[in-house]
């Protein structure tokens, strides 16, 4: 049943977590430029919340709280905001409450103060996880303010609360909104909260940076690619975490995860799980094998290393009482995790060899060692976790938009959250190292505030357009699926307050294309929240939207020609001749009218069109546009693909 004054009332979903060295690594130090009304932007995190005890939170040297400022601190007696955390509110539409939760805007989980952080934690010297990573943490933007919003309990995010959240933070005035939530399976945009959240949140000139899931490297597995957000996958920085086995017979060998228990080089008794079936549960060798929980027995594992034929988690190691695990594991690592025993994952090829040995040997005995930190030469790509496209509601309009680091970010945590979910971990930390496309959505949050601190006017499309632009290329020798792994690039933070070109779009013309995509009246009043029709003045195609992208497709085995419609503003200098630079494989025709655009003022629009031709088979192939006026250069990739999917 419809209430008055409510514009959409569809069926309440659950929404998931997408759960420092990354800015340096972006060519972003800490003593890049900053501008003089940084302290001004607020940015309001949609999260789990925060500790505000943290010292990437303290409000040293902050001045007045910004005079825009309009929302509230729901104080209490364990949670209080400051100059830096300036309003903090939480939703619970369902009322009931975990004993885990707090009834407050104080983060139980650590996802939120981890985020925040990230995006616009100040300067931290010395922090580490038990000395690993050690160094300054930042955030992109830490003269900045914090909104937090607390969405998000122990059992998930719920779309009424996105919602409500989404209207207060609209109303409070801030300048950026960050999301690092979202679905496991993909909705249509008037059917997901976060985008029509967002469409709300474009409307009053804030853009929203959304993680894009981490169901990767799956295709069309992206979960929040509304043309209106920023959508972020999640790539690597040039730092990994290595952990070190040793064998009786004197091998080492290297494994992933993150190991911070320290066993001093002692050799333990090594024992294949499959040799400790707990067949007093009635579980034989083919189950103790893989250390499937329960499966071990207790007698013959504890105070020993356990080898495990497969990963699963280090839960039953643990229930059995082992010192350390090794896993074999099929899966490319490309990222590490903590785990509440030292433990490591070899990959097929030594786990096969340390299987030889430890089956093969009497009274075999192994040693896991404290993970360290090497460089990763590789970096960046986007990481396999990293939620993929195409984008599974508009076929032609690229997701993602771009990629952000979120491979062992540090950050800091939670102090009423343990530091991994292993049961019964009660170990405290105030900075830990974590990694998903939602670490590198605050990253992307972060360089929007700080291309919003020198331009304060920019509409949302504006500033996307300007992150987009400026990226860094990637190359698909590092990732298969190339855009559809990291859209228009690596995030640029630098480069992007000086884009030269920006592609700007708003209400009208997103609305345009809702329209053109076949939208009923009703369906784009969800989505817009006020009473919306679709006639033949607003009718445009997916091709004419204004994005800083080009796609097409076609089914597989078909040729297929677009011409696309764009106009760009002119934000560089003010004299200035840009001329067109197409980059097109083979079987991509691309063709710009005109290829020259020629300015004369700062704020100047020009339109062109782009007209691509392509045979592209079973798969996709990718070109790009680059605009250059011998300073700037202004990139955008251009996609064709076959849908097969």
């Amino acid at each position: 049943m419809k209430k008055d004054g409510v514009v959409s009332v569809f069926l309440g979903q659950k929404k998931q977590l997408h759960t420092t060295r990354s800015w340096d690594f972006m060519g972003f130090n800490k003593k890049v430029f900053r501008s003089f009304i940084e302290s001004d932007i607020i940015v309001g995190m949609l999260d789990t919340g925060i500790w505000p005890e943290s010292r990437s939170f303290n409000d040293t040297g902050f001045g007045p709280i910004p005079k825009k400022w309009k929302g509230t601190c729901q104080s209490s007696a364990n949670f209080t905001c400051n100059k830096k955390i300036i309003g903090a509110k939480y939703y619970r539409a369902k009322g009931d409450f975990s004993p885990s939760d707090f009834q407050s805007p104080r983060d139980s989980e650590g996802h939120g103060t981890h985020t925040s952080s990230t995006v616009a934690g100040g300067f931290v010297r010395k922090a580490s996880l038990y000395g690993l990573a050690k160094g300054t943490v930042r955030g992109g933007v830490p003269s900045a303010r914090i909104a937090v919003y607390k969405i998000c309990w122990s059992d998930g995010c719920y779309d009424e609360d996105i919602l409500a959240a989404f209207d207060d933070a609209i109303a409070d005035g801030v300048d950026i909104i960050s999301l690092s939530v979202g679905s496991i399976f993909s909705s249509d945009y008037f059917d997901d909260s976060i985008a029509i959240g967002a469409f709300h949140s474009m409307k009053y000139g804030i853009l929203t940076s959304n993680s894009a899931g981490n169901f990767g490297p799956t295709p069309v597995s992206i979960s929040n690619f509304s043309p209106w957000s920023l959508s972020v996958a999640a790539s690597t920085i040039d730092r990994k975490f290595v952990t070190k086995m040793k064998l009786g017979n004197g091998e080492i060998y290297e494994g992933t995860s993150i190991n911070i228990f320290d066993l001093k080089g002692k050799m333990y008794p090594f024992i294949a799980g499959g040799a400790a079936p707990n067949t007093s549960q009635g579980y034989t060798s083919e189950d103790s094998r893989y250390c499937f929980p329960e499966t071990l027995n207790r007698t013959l594992v504890e105070g020993k290393i356990v080898f495990c034929d497969y990963y699963t988690d280090s839960t039953s190691p643990i229930e059995a009482g082992a010192i350390g695990a090794v896993f074999q594991t099929g899966v490319y690592e490309d990222y590490a995790f903590i785990y509440g025993l030292p433990l490591l994952k070899l990959n097929l090829d030594d786990g096969k060899k340390v299987f030889g040995y430890v089956n093969g040997t009497e009274n075999p005995t192994a040693t896991i060692f404290k993970t360290q930190v090497e460089d990763n030469q590789f970096a960046p790509f986007v990481v396999s976790f990293s939620s993929r496209g195409p984008n599974p509601v508009t076929a032609d309009l690229l997701k993602p938009d771009l990629t952000a680091p979120g491979v062992d970010i540090l950050a800091a945590w939670s102090e009423a959250a343990p530091m991994t979910d292993t049961e019964d971990d009660t170990r405290i930390v105030p900075y830990n190292i974590v990694s998903g496309t939602s670490m590198s959505c605050p990253h992307a949050t972060g360089a929007a505030a700080y291309v919003k601190s020198f331009h304060p006017t920019w509409s949302p499309s504006a500033i996307k357009s300007a992150l987009m632009t400026t990226a860094f290329p990637m190359s698909s020798l590092n990732n298969i699926e190339a855009e559809f792994a990291y859209g228009a690039g690596h995030i640029n933070p630098a480069l992007a307050t000086q884009p030269g070109l920006i592609y700007d779009a708003g209400e009208i013309d997103y609305v345009k294309f809702l329209c053109g995509q076949g939208y009923t009246s009703r369906q784009l009043e969800l989505i817009t929240g006020t009473k919306s029709s679709c006639s033949k003045e607003m009718n445009g195609t997916v091709w004419d939207l204004n994005y800083p992208s080009f796609t097409l497709s076609t089914t597989p085995g078909n040729s297929v020609t677009r011409v696309f419609h764009r106009t760009v503003t002119n934000v560089g200098s003010a004299v200035s001749t840009y001329k067109a630079v197409v980059k097109s494989p083979l079987g991509l025709v691309i063709q710009i009218q005109p290829s020259v655009l020629s300015f004369k003022s700062i704020g100047q629009k020009l339109s062109f069109t782009v007209t691509v031709g392509a045979e592209v088979g079973n798969s996709m192939i990718s070109g790009a546009l680059i605009w250059d006026d011998g300073v700037h250069q202004v990139r955008s990739p251009i996609v064709a693909y076959a849908k097969i999917y």
